[in-house]
């Protein structure tokens, strides 16, 4: 994948812990360390989890108990803090995103907010019928794949070509869905797409990052992403080398905080040096064209070698290559040009270490 600019999505999340005077905080801790977006979650806690729903494991040992939706209304802010929290971020210069996990806060999110994009978690990328909802919004989708087979991913992205070409009138199907997929027009829907690749568990795993599946993302016509919860930087600037368009990663204000995703976040300044480790890595990357660069065109000639008589020659003499060698500086006769030059009479007389002439 070729060297792109990454977008960083510093996800906030339910860090606020229901509070939206930390989530204004966190709004200004995202934009002091350079994230390009700073990204909650905007939910209906009835909605998301029935009333037996047990928490997740990552969440019971964060202390959250064992009921789903109980956790979630202590995280919950109602839905006017988020235009309070959106002006605010417009106010602090850094982008707003919010991942709706209803219809009804999606529509709030889109069309009272005017959010541009609609990023989307892991857990709703097999709930076809929500995905078709969000996605005949109209607005570009960033979708995570945590839990995820190719498969699954494939026919999310069916689900998105068939809501951007088909008619509200056609009944939706798995079938419908594929043959949009299969539309020539459907090259450039995936094409304004992120997928970005997840493991759902906080912390995940390094080795179980998987990194290359992005590699599978790309080829599938989508702009490859990557959704970070490993521990520290390390993998999020690994997915930065390996081409990534933009990394997601959750930010708290205090790592040793009570909830469910704190312990798996980086605090500001952690979140200041992935920045700033990406921005290099990005920028390393470069445009895959070999050829040479500002930074080392004053030292070639020092570096490289030039045709010098390996000892004195006197003028007329049929040159062998016992009689030319090659040394720095090159700044005459290349090297390749030994060949040419030998069983030609020399020109003149040289003397040792002078460069030979044409």
């Amino acid at each position: 994948m070729q060297g792109l600019a990454c977008e960083i999505i510093a996800e906030a999340g339910v860090n606020h812990d229901g509070r939206e005077d930390r989530a204004l905080a966190l709004v200004e801790a995202a934009a002091r360390a350079g994230a390009d977006v700073v990204k909650f979650q905007t939910f209906d806690p009835d909605e998301i989890a029935a009333a037996s729903a047990p928490t997740a494991g990552y969440q019971a040992r964060a202390g959250q108990g064992a009921d789903q939706r109980a956790m979630l209304r202590t995280l919950a802010l109602p839905r006017e803090a988020f235009r309070r929290i959106r002006d605010h971020a417009d106010a602090c210069g850094i982008a707003f995103l919010s991942t709706p996990f209803d219809i009804g806060s999606a529509r709030f999110l889109v069309n009272d907010l005017g959010m541009a994009r609609v990023k989307l978690g892991s857990g709703e990328l097999t709930n076809l019928p929500y995905l078709l909802k969000v996605a005949r919004l109209g607005r570009p989708l960033i979708l995570s794949t945590g839990m995820a087979t190719l498969l699954e991913v494939e026919q999310a992205l069916s689900v998105v070509a068939f809501a951007a070409l088909a008619g509200t009138d056609e009944p939706p199907s798995l079938a419908a869905f594929a043959e949009a997929l299969t539309a020539p027009e459907a090259a450039a829907i995936l094409a304004g797409t992120i997928v970005m690749q997840c493991v759902t568990e906080y912390p995940a795993p390094p080795d179980q990052a998987n990194l290359k599946v992005m590699d599978a993302y790309a080829a599938m016509g989508v702009r490859p992403g990557y959704s970070d919860h490993t521990p520290g930087v390390t993998v999020a600037l690994a997915a930065a080398a390996r081409g990534a368009v933009a990394i997601e990663k959750h930010l708290t204000l205090d790592k040793s905080a009570p909830g469910p995703d704190h312990a798996a976040s980086l605090e500001p300044d952690e979140m200041a040096a992935l920045i700033q480790g990406v921005r290099t890595v990005t920028a390393a990357l470069g445009d895959g064209i070999k050829a040479p660069v500002g930074a080392e065109r004053a030292n070639m000639t020092a570096a490289r070698r030039s045709l010098v008589a390996a000892r004195p020659i006197a003028e007329g003499e049929i040159l062998t290559e016992d009689a030319i060698t090659a040394r720095r500086p090159g700044n005459g006769l290349p090297p390749s040009a030994l060949w040419s030059m030998i069983g030609t009479p020399a020109a003149r007389a040289y003397a040792a270490d002078e460069a030979i002439e044409s």
